[in-house]
């Protein structure tokens, strides 16, 4: 069994509505929901209908006064929270939250690169939850993005950081899109972002059985279709979105049909080789 170091093993999205993001992510992701709340902390986790894939809390008052807009946050895994949550402060990063318990599950951080994107620590507390999920099911996240404010300072944080290692099929400009992997497997990629974008983040890009039909549903639900669909590597499409709140996430599925549909085709990826994965923004 994959182990989980240097891997995302869990999602969260921190919310000013949490009721109305539920109600979102529920018809676009086609997600169930379990109701895990505590007194005085409401938490929401969905589900695939066999496991949870990610969870939702209410974005809270520090977090708002630092600027922090609603988000998705990705929790890498970690042999000891604590001192990476050290290391990261000697590299230069922010810990918004200290490393803290929850119950007997896990133990978390969240911590800010040199560069402000936000990301998370977690070490599962319990023997046989270190599994990674699938990346290639629906519902859950199949590629993460880092816009980055500058390519080759933020990977040299994270591989640092977390051992991450260059894609060896990547090209090797560090002007242009850096692919990465954990533990052998490419999870992702990085780029410096355009200077319209005024701040770095990460960008989880969700696996959906029909671009086309989930695009609409992000309409239909209030959300925002701000890019694509870019067409990749593989026969499948990307469209980068906005919830009701704010918040920036991408789906990637197959096209059912061939006509455009309700889309603009505003560019594609490479196809070839190892690819780059870019949005044209």
């Amino acid at each position: 069994m994959v182990g989980s170091r240097g891997r995302f093993v869990w999602y969260e999205l921190n919310t000013t509505d949490v009721a109305a993001a539920t109600s979102f992510y529920t018809k676009v992701m086609r997600w169930g929901v379990w109701d895990a709340s505590v007194p005085g902390r409401p938490y929401v986790l969905f589900s695939d209908g066999k496991a949870p894939v990610s969870g939702l809390a209410p974005l809270s008052d520090d977090a708002k006064n630092i600027g922090v807009r609603p988000s998705w946050v990705g929790y890498v895994g970690v042999d000891d929270v604590d001192a990476t949550a050290e290391r990261i402060k000697r590299l230069g990063g922010a810990v918004h939250i200290l490393p803290t318990n929850v119950a007997d599950i896990s133990r978390f951080s969240v911590f800010a690169d040199p560069q402000t994107a936000r990301l998370a620590l977690l070490k599962w507390l319990q023997p046989g939850q270190e599994r990674p999920p699938d990346p290639d099911a629906r519902g859950r996240v199949g590629w993460h993005e880092l816009l980055a404010t500058d390519l080759k300072e933020a990977w040299g944080f994270y591989c640092d950081l977390f051992g991450w290692q260059r894609d060896d099929a990547g090209d090797g400009d560090t002007d242009g899109y850096l692919l990465f992997s954990a533990g052998g497997e490419t999870i992702g990629g990085m780029f410096t972002k355009p200077t319209t974008l005024p701040d770095p983040f990460w960008l989880y890009i969700f696996n959906v059985d029909d671009i086309d039909a989930a695009g609409e549903r992000v309409k239909i639900g209030g959300g925002q279709i701000l890019d694509g669909p870019l067409e990749v590597p593989g026969g499948s499409w990307v469209v980068r979105s906005a919830d009701p709140q704010g918040a920036i996430f991408a789906l990637e599925g197959r096209r059912r049909r061939t006509a455009i549909g309700y889309f603009e085709r505003v560019g594609s990826w490479a196809s070839t080789g190892a690819q780059s994965r870019r949005w044209s923004w």
